[in-house]
């Protein structure tokens, strides 16, 4: 989408106002830390409990890119999940309820996976996209979580930006399997299946799963003032399935891992509270298949953020070689998703931006993002083989967020 000036200094006064709103001695940095993510730690003493919750995520986003590597949009809506909560153990813990997805001036949803597959055609829900939404989560000790249904996915499993897109928080289905949680002083580990399409003999679409793996081990104390980690992370989607009949060679397999180092500095300061400074590399394979123009890449990513008082700041670097993000922007990759065929063998990206979140109460959370891209000048690659230079091309992102998640106690059974 191309902007004229007069619209796109519009949409940086309309950001602007909103920052202002947002502006207040209560507010706090980690917007995705407050806004999207979800905690999975099961509470003292709710062995016995029946509680009724309301989570929900409204939002408005919008994407203003002038690149060629895809278009702008604008993302007006909300989900939310009414579910009923039981304790029946001090260590087990049951959800069940359904996933509503509403946006705004939408008559007609996708019924299938709405992540990629909803490209496969099937049947459609009028009003809203609705899901049921189960979870079965067990602690084995205060170490170790198993997950079983829907899990703890999205922000909660701390990908870096190329390999999975916030954006997601909001418009992807809830992922669903199993889940693996480890979390101790040294080292964190979350390990999961989201199964995203499952086959029956002579189906029209093809079996689809994600095999995901993010860890940090800490190479000191979290709470030391200079604290260093080191992050492994792995994405893998496999499309086929032995039943699959569609065709004989049907089957891709697809991965994105990145390993890195990172450094977290905690200042003393009543207006700068922290600096963070990351540097990853990544690897793209394409196993199986030749869904993509490429079968493997490179890219490296470098990113820095400071909490100040009431906000962070924050900015980055990115360079590909024929590397292709499979959750993560578009603009972290060498392949368009604007134009049919076209590539970029070497994609250079740098981005600032600036968010707020203001924490009102555990489970009620605003946060506001604005942030700036900028496309380096490339060669581009057409469907024909053709070749051709772009310009340099600046993309702007902006949303706002609420996180409402109230619970009420209906009943403890079993007490005195």
């Amino acid at each position: 989408m191309k902007m004229t000036s007069f619209g796109y200094m519009q949409r940086v006064c309309i950001c602007l106002v909103l920052l202002l709103m947002a502006t207040g001695p209560c507010l706090h940095a980690q917007l995705a830390d407050r806004v999207y993510k979800t905690d999975y730690q099961i509470g003292v003493d709710r062995k016995g409990e029946l509680r009724v919750e309301v989570d929900n995520i409204s939002f408005f986003r919008d994407n203003e890119y002038s690149t060629r590597s895809m278009d702008g949009y604008t993302l007006p809506g909300f989900w939310v999940q009414p579910k009923a909560v039981y304790y029946p153990l001090d260590n087990i813990k049951l959800e069940l309820g359904v996933h509503m997805l509403r946006y705004w001036g939408a008559d007609k949803y996708p019924n299938m996976a709405y992540q990629d597959i909803a490209y496969w055609k099937g049947r459609h829900q009028d009003g809203l996209h609705i899901l049921p939404f189960f979870r079965a989560q067990a602690a084995l000790s205060d170490h170790v979580n198993i997950v079983l249904g829907h899990l703890y996915g999205g922000a909660n499993h701390n990908l870096i930006a190329p390999l999975y897109c916030p954006e997601l928080n909001m418009t992807a289905d809830p992922e669903a399997g199993l889940q693996v949680l480890y979390h101790s002083k040294r080292f964190d580990l979350d390990a999961w299946v989201n199964w995203e399409s499952f086959i029956f003999r002579n189906d029209v679409h093809q079996e689809a799963f994600i095999v995901g793996l993010s860890s940090r081990l800490k190479l000191n104390d979290e709470q030391s003032p200079l604290h260093f980690y080191l992050p492994l992370q792995a994405v893998i989607q496999h499309r086929g399935g032995e039943i699959d009949t569609i065709n004989t060679s049907s089957v891709q397999t697809l991965m994105n891992g990145a390993l890195g180092v990172g450094a977290t500095w905690t200042i003393d300061h009543p207006l700068i509270k922290r600096a963070n400074v990351e540097l990853d590399g990544l690897g793209y394979y394409q196993q199986a298949g030749t869904l993509w123009p490429y079968d493997s890449g490179a890219a490296f990513h470098a990113q820095a953020s400071v909490d100040l008082h009431d906000f962070r700041v924050k900015g980055g670097y990115f360079v590909g070689h024929k590397f292709i993000s499979l959750l993560g922007y578009p603009m972290y990759g060498c392949v368009s998703t604007k134009e049919q065929g076209l590539t970029f063998p070497t994609m250079k990206t740098g981005y600032i931006g600036v968010e707020y979140s203001h924490t009102f109460a555990p489970g009620y959370a605003l946060g506001i993002d604005v942030d700036l891209y900028c496309q380096g000048k490339c060669t581009a690659v057409d469907a024909a083989g053709q070749r051709s230079r772009t310009s340099m091309a600046t993309s702007f992102v902006a949303g706002i967020y609420l996180r409402i998640h109230p619970s009420f106690l209906i009943k403890r059974f079993g007490a005195d």
